[in-house]
């Protein structure tokens, strides 16, 4: 009996550590350190760029003068917000001021109002667009839905909306980017949900593009083969972000 019960001790002790390594990677997430990210030109060099506090921690990287819109980006799930302080900067050379917010554990799924205390805090009055990437993307399109007329446009990055929220009335724009070679966002998903978006929603395929070139965060479980690099399919992404936030400033 004693040596059984040593057996269930130590497989006990065993399944918590077990538990304990799996729960690592959720409960201790990297440090949170803005200005760390390469400028692609001078004028991203030349961005603001500050760790706030607006009811939690927001990324923001803002023109060195006036921006023109602002741009709230949710990360995808389980991605720090740092990972896109390239597109801020990027778009910030262009008139916008984009704010990032950290989520609990990094999953936007659980707080996707969000978004509200940004606009309250950041908008003074400029045109909002709100956006994001992968999980980050259906939960900004769920609180777009609910929230159609504080809005001036919709991005989604590798996204669409979940089943349920129709934005096919809303009366402001919206763009979804589809990486060529995604293998993590399904593909006839992200097409599909065009049905539940506005009227006239561009589709804009990244070439040679996978899922995880949206942000700088490293390779993905999962994901394809990109047949361009990374700069590349970032340049295809910042014009085509570029092009749309031009027409809805």
């Amino acid at each position: 009996m004693r040596r059984l019960l040593k057996v269930l001790l130590v497989v006990l002790v065993g399944l918590l550590g077990y538990g304990v390594g799996l729960a690592q990677p959720y409960v201790l997430r990297p440090p949170l350190v803005p200005g760390q990210d390469a400028a692609g030109d001078p004028a991203g060099a030349r961005a603001v760029v500050s760790l706030d506090d607006v009811g939690g921690r927001v990324l923001s990287v803002r023109p060195e003068a006036d921006a023109d819109i602002l741009f709230v980006l949710y990360p995808g799930g389980l991605v720090r917000p740092q990972a896109y302080e390239w597109l801020g900067r990027a778009l910030a050379g262009r008139g916008v001021h984009t704010v990032i917010p950290e989520f609990p554990v990094d999953l936007a799924v659980l707080d996707a109002g969000r978004a509200q205390r940004l606009v309250d805090h950041y908008a003074a009055g400029r045109p909002v667009v709100v956006g994001g990437h992968s999980l980050g993307g259906a939960m900004a399109a769920a609180w777009a839905s609910d929230h159609p007329d504080a809005l001036a446009g919709l991005v989604l990055l590798a996204a669409y909306p979940p089943d349920g929220d129709d934005l096919t009335a809303a009366g402001f724009p919206a763009v979804v980017l589809q990486a060529e070679h995604d293998l993590v966002a399904d593909g006839d998903a992200v097409r599909g949900g065009l049905d539940r978006l506005p009227a006239g929603t561009d589709l804009v395929v990244v070439e040679g593009a996978v899922h995880s070139f949206f942000g700088r965060y490293g390779p993905q479980a999962g994901d394809g083969i990109p047949t361009v690099s990374r700069a590349e399919a970032e340049a295809s992404i910042v014009a085509a972000l570029t092009d749309f936030l031009g027409r809805v400033a």
